[in-house]
């Protein structure tokens, strides 16, 4: 019998993308998740025959069985261990899904493999504590992960943990700590895609920076330059806050970049007032808009989380609801690579 996976939290069907990346027989049982949204675009994708709208504390060892799940891949909410989210861990209502999933484990004979993603600082909490004492009950062999996909080629910073779980052979490298790097080298050490790879070509006017944005914030924004190999982690705020959400982009070099901001901070510099005149406000914000600075469209922030070029967003789907699911979305192709590691002989 091939694989028979269960996607919980399933979102836009990110999971499902990496099982197929992992190029394993077997299917997708079933997708779960609460958000109408997300299962929209995993149905236009896959059909209306995967996705189900669930709470998954709902979820029972009786339903799991009837499905003959033999591997689990979920990505449960990461809000209860993030800054942003308070780092209420297990006293977080957002948590009780997962302390739910901890408690079936032991009783689903039939899982066999079992991959869980998370944020970075997962493995401090108490969920995690939680979710390896029902591994252990359980008897499954297990292995801890903080990577990011700028380790498998991809221009993109984003670290998260990751946990992978299997019964029967152990895995064929060493446990007792948490991995920084793939095991053997795997998939690491390449060259890294430059940011030119992923754009694309005549980009609508309507992602362009806002000229409030422009005028107040653009010296502390995170641009990319075609030639770099670089981008920050793009989160679900990307767009709506400009710090700390995720990269913009220009197609200027970063020297004539450079050159263009130099002036602007001249302007600053010589003109203390808080109240500039207009005419200087005016300079300043032609010169801001020499650098063509804009957003990254959801198909690169797509490319950039290694999604292929088939998925696709239903037309009805608005930009800012595609930022939030792609920001709440996984690395395919981090999670493909874990995939082939949890399944190695």
């Amino acid at each position: 019998m091939g694989f028979r996976v269960l996607e919980l939290f399933s979102g836009i069907g990110g999971m499902h993308y990496a099982f197929k990346y992992a190029q394993l027989e077997g299917e997708i049982v079933a997708a779960m998740d609460i958000n109408t949204v997300a299962n929209a675009v995993y149905a236009h994708n896959y059909g209306h025959n995967f996705v189900k709208t669930r709470n998954i504390q709902s979820l029972s060892v009786k339903e799991v069985g009837k499905l003959q799940a033999n591997m689990l891949l979920m990505s449960p909410p990461c809000q209860p261990h993030t800054r942003q989210g308070l780092q209420k861990d297990t006293e977080d209502k957002r948590s009780d899904a997962l302390t739910h999933i901890c408690g079936l484990i032991p009783e689903c004979q039939n899982l066999q493999y079992i991959l869980m993603e998370n944020v970075k600082g997962f493995e401090i909490s108490q969920a995690r504590n939680q979710f390896i004492e029902a591994l252990e009950r359980s008897e499954f062999h297990w292995r801890e992960f903080i990577l990011t996909p700028t380790q498998f080629n991809v221009p993109n910073t984003r670290y998260r943990y990751y946990c992978i779980a299997r019964k029967g052979a152990d895995f064929p490298f060493a446990g007792s700590k948490i991995w920084e790097a793939m095991p053997g080298g795997i998939a690491q050490n390449q060259n890294l895609s430059q940011i030119s790879e992923i754009v694309e070509e005549n980009v609508s006017s309507d992602f362009l920076v806002p000229d409030d944005v422009l005028t107040k914030r653009v010296l502390v924004m995170d641009i990319i330059h075609p030639a770099q190999s670089r981008s920050m982690c793009f989160t679900k705020g990307y767009t709506h806050y400009t710090e700390g959400t995720g990269s913009a982009y220009t197609p200027l070099s970063e020297e004539e970049s450079h050159r263009i901001f130099e002036l602007v901070k001249e302007i600053d510099t010589n003109n203390h007032d808080d109240v500039k005149s207009e005419k200087i406000l005016e300079q300043r914000l032609d010169l801001l808009h020499q650098v063509k600075l804009r957003y990254f469209t959801p198909r690169e922030v797509a490319r950039l989380m290694s999604f292929p070029e088939d998925f696709e967003f239903p037309p009805e789907t608005t930009n800012r609801q595609k930022y939030r699911l792609l920001g709440n979305s996984i690395n395919v192709k981090v999670v493909g690579e874990l995939i082939k590691l949890l399944t190695i002989k």
